[in-house]
């Protein structure tokens, strides 16, 4: 009983890690409508700069992270630039597709400037787990489930008490009546694309000093792991971001207990299934087939 206890707690603590991903994903797809596959090379690349800065120059851990974050906005404007504001509104699979070859451009951008394959990355907190009687949990995890619920309820207050989220939902309603109507669409939808490579760029940099290494592989592990937490979620919805990757994370720890490491992802891939299998908008999209509400929008 304690063992599944603990393990329910280590995966509340992991999905966290995805349900920040998901909520940079969700930002992007609920504004723009288009998925951008370039978001987790974006992390990787406000990773290896920070580690950059931090084994080439000698950085501290607060400028590795402020670098980390500020790099992942950096390479996020890039792609919005590069992928989504030259195309039209329509050309939603050459967004896609371009965002595809920004993600091999950056990673290998990332692989000349730092070649090994593994790399250590300083540590925020340190210290003894927290002992809760016969269960333990990592100060560094509870750092991460800590600013996935901050992250995530900011979010929320942000695109339904601020003018600019009010602003953000208008233009996903009717990108044509908010331009009508004087708003700077192009420019709008480049500020959610910062926003959501910030948050992408903070969950980058917990996880890096949660693991305190980084690889070439973070880039494609964020992308999938932000992806399939989205998606059980359901597209659009930020509280569904949040739930589908604590859920993922659970499931993950506990198919490793039980079954080992081999079978994780195949365990997490036949939850995405079975969830869209029964209910395709996941657990907190829109109900039937109609068009999915923006992200933020009433439902969460």
């Amino acid at each position: 009983m304690i063992d599944a206890v603990q393990n329910t707690l280590d995966g509340l603590m992991i999905g966290s890690s995805y349900a920040l991903l998901a909520l940079g994903f969700t930002l992007t797809f609920g504004v723009m409508r288009r998925l951008n596959l370039a978001y987790g090379a974006t992390i990787m690349a406000g990773v290896y700069l920070g580690t950059w800065l931090f084994l080439e120059q000698d950085a501290g851990v607060a400028t590795a992270g402020i670098a980390a974050v500020g790099g992942a906005i950096l390479a996020g404007l890039y792609v919005e630039r590069v992928c989504f504001a030259p195309l039209s509104e329509r050309a939603a699979l050459a967004s896609m597709v371009s965002s595809f070859a920004i993600w091999m451009q950056l990673e290998e951008a990332a692989m000349l400037a730092l070649p090994r394959h593994t790399y250590p990355f300083p540590a925020l907190v340190s210290g003894e787990p927290l002992a809760l009687g016969p269960l333990a949990l990592r100060l560094e995890h509870l750092l991460m489930l800590g600013s996935a619920v901050a992250i995530g309820a900011g979010l929320y207050f942000v695109l339904q008490r601020t003018r600019f989220g009010r602003a953000l939902r208008a233009i996903t309603d009717n990108a044509l009546a908010a331009r009508l109507l004087g708003m700077g669409v192009g420019a709008m939808r480049m500020r959610a694309f910062a926003l959501a490579a910030a948050v992408g760029g903070i969950a980058g940099l917990l996880i890096a000093t949660t693991d305190q290494q980084v690889t070439p592989m973070l880039g494609m592990w964020a992308t999938i792991k932000g992806l399939v937490a989205m998606m059980l979620g359901g597209l659009g919805s930020l509280r569904g971001a949040v739930a589908g990757g604590l859920l993922l994370g659970v499931v993950e720890t506990h198919a490793q207990w039980y079954f080992g490491p081999q079978v994780r992802d195949l365990v997490a891939f036949l939850l995405l299934f079975a969830c869209l299998a029964v209910r395709p908008s996941g657990l907190f999209g829109a109900r039937g087939g109609g068009r999915h509400p923006p992200a933020g929008a009433a439902h969460g």
